[in-house]
């Protein structure tokens, strides 16, 4: 008896190592100390030293049951990107620079090609943050998961001067909100999205085409998550003062906008400021959820808030846009009861 007869392949772990590298390579940055393959990675912090208070930010999260779709579609290039976003934009929302990553794959069977093509996408997924991809796990664990499947997850850490960091704190009534669109559902939700395209979820309904999608379901749900880290940064590098943010994540506008506000103000957002996708439409009308459901659930298109002062509006905008984003004036900050009102 040996470990690969316990279902556990050890060679194939060490293909998978060899196969990923290359995409980690493209990840590096000149603060990381050592490679790929040693007991823990290593990241100086000798470039931030000038900051007044260095202070460190950190994230982490998983790309939940929208991997579900990747393995009925056998597709898995994207969703690493998820697993980046999901953790990066928390950072960055923060007011923090993403300096690495680490991920985490626990599969019932060790394929490396699939292995490979999963870090792919986290290494994407780094490459547009910014982040090194300096370490990470995978876990051979039969008996615990299907052969075909596997779940993912990750760990980023960020740094900010503490005085640039992004707290709320200096929000005032007539501030402005902006909002940077998403590519779709994100990777929040995917429980209800299942249930409500039941039938769907299969590959064959999965590649079924959408008029009103101008896709297939499958592409338009596993679409990757947007990362805004770069569009902050270009705000930041504008001159402009972000004074609060909010990534909307799972809890849609009505769990995550009030994370972004202090004591005495409210934020007032117009639903028809900004083009909602039609893949949100869809999953209304197909499961029958009621509006203030699918904007306590769903990101109806806005991955990212940020207020600014109404003076730094244009500057703001501009720079999301530079960046490469869509941006949208959603609404405004006002006295009142904290909280999120929609109109």
């Amino acid at each position: 008896m040996d470990y690969r007869q316990a279902g556990v392949d050890i060679e194939a772990g060490y293909k998978s190592v060899e196969l990923m590298k290359e995409h980690i390579k493209k990840t590096m940055r000149p603060e990381v100390l050592g490679g790929i393959g040693g007991f823990s990675g290593g990241f100086s912090l000798a470039p931030f030293m000038g900051m007044e208070k260095p202070t460190l930010l950190s994230g982490t999260d998983g790309v939940g049951t929208k991997l579900k779709l990747a393995f009925l579609m056998d597709k898995h290039d994207t969703v690493g990107i998820d697993c980046v976003a999901m953790c990066v934009n928390d950072v960055a929302c923060a007011g923090g620079e993403p300096l690495f990553f680490l991920d985490y794959i626990a599969c019932g069977k060790n394929f490396p090609k699939k292995i490979a093509t999963i870090v792919s996408g986290v290494a994407e997924g780094c490459r547009q943050a910014g982040a090194a991809l300096i370490g990470g796990e995978t876990a051979e664990m039969p008996g615990f998961y299907p052969e075909d499947e596997y779940d993912l997850a990750g760990f980023a850490v960020g740094i900010a001067d503490e005085k640039a960091m992004i707290t709320g704190a200096d929000l005032a009534a007539g501030d402005v909100l902006i909002g940077m669109a998403s590519s779709g559902v994100h990777s929040n939700g995917f429980s209800l999205v299942r249930k409500v395209f039941a039938q769907e979820m299969t590959k064959e309904g999965l590649e079924t085409y959408y008029d009103e999608l101008g896709m297939t379901l499958g592409e338009a749900l596993l679409a990757p998550t947007k990362i805004y880290v770069k569009a902050l940064k270009e705000v930041k590098a504008a001159g402009v003062k972000v004074k609060a943010c909010s990534h909307i994540t799972g809890g849609g506008f009505y769990e995550n906008v009030p994370r972004m506000l202090k004591d005495g103000v409210q934020a007032v957002i117009e639903k028809d400021s900004y083009p909602v996708p039609p893949i949100f439409g869809l999953l209304a009308k197909k499961g029958n959820i009621e509006e203030k459901m699918m904007y306590n659930t769903y990101n109806m298109g806005i991955g990212m808030i940020v207020a600014v002062a109404p003076e730094d509006e244009k500057a703001a905008k501009a720079a999301i846009e530079a960046a490469g984003e869509k941006a949208y004036v959603i609404g405004s900050i006002k006295e009142g009861e904290k909280g999120v009102v929609l109109c």
